[in-house]
């Protein structure tokens, strides 16, 4: 397959370069992956309005990334592992933990736990969730509008991940050290 172009504001197709602007904004730096993205309009577009509402929505920051980084290492993203790993930890997940999702293991801190293992269940079980499932993540002190809620974080962070393993994106320097390579199958 060939290279996909990793686009900048400038040479984006004319219908992606507000949505490039917007995220550009929210990140500080334009992300190399968004810039691949950036070759369909219409899927950098649904991002935009996806990424607005998983980061306006109930959940702190670092429990977003929790989510983010365990669906990047679920669907074996290496961009989007090392991205999310550099973002869980500016946003103060214990190290500890960044490491155990990215190991594929369960974080100590219980809370970011159940958002952990309801995220990779979610992925692995392509949404069909049992009444223990359910129960573990709610036993936790999460609420029914949470459990939707992280199909939404989910259904942003596929666009991401699958668009990463379909465009291939050049890892940024500020990343390299979260660099990430799933396991051998």
């Amino acid at each position: 397959m060939s290279a996909f172009p990793i686009h900048t504001i400038e040479s984006a197709p004319e219908q992606s370069k507000s949505s490039l602007e917007a995220l550009q904004s929210a990140f500080g730096i334009l992300p190399n992956i968004l810039g691949g993205i950036a070759t369909s309009p219409v899927l950098i577009s649904s991002l935009v309005g996806l990424f607005g509402k998983v980061h306006g929505g109930s959940f702190s920051e670092e429990q977003v990334q929790i989510v983010l980084l365990t669906n990047a290492v679920t669907n074996a993203s290496s961009w989007a592992v090392a991205f999310h790993s550099f973002l869980a930890v500016k946003e103060g997940v214990d190290a500890a933990d960044v490491d155990a999702i990215r190991e594929r293991r369960t974080p100590r801190n219980a809370k970011n736990a159940a958002l952990s293992t309801l995220a990779r269940t979610l992925i692995e079980k392509r949404g069909h969730l049992n009444d223990h499932d359910a129960s573990a993540f709610l036993n936790a002190g999460f609420g029914k509008d949470h459990l939707l809620e992280v199909i939404a974080i989910v259904a942003a962070s596929t666009i991401t991940n699958y668009s990463g393993n379909v465009t291939h994106p050049p890892l940024e320097d500020a990343f390299q050290s979260y660099r990430w390579q799933a396991p051998a199958a």
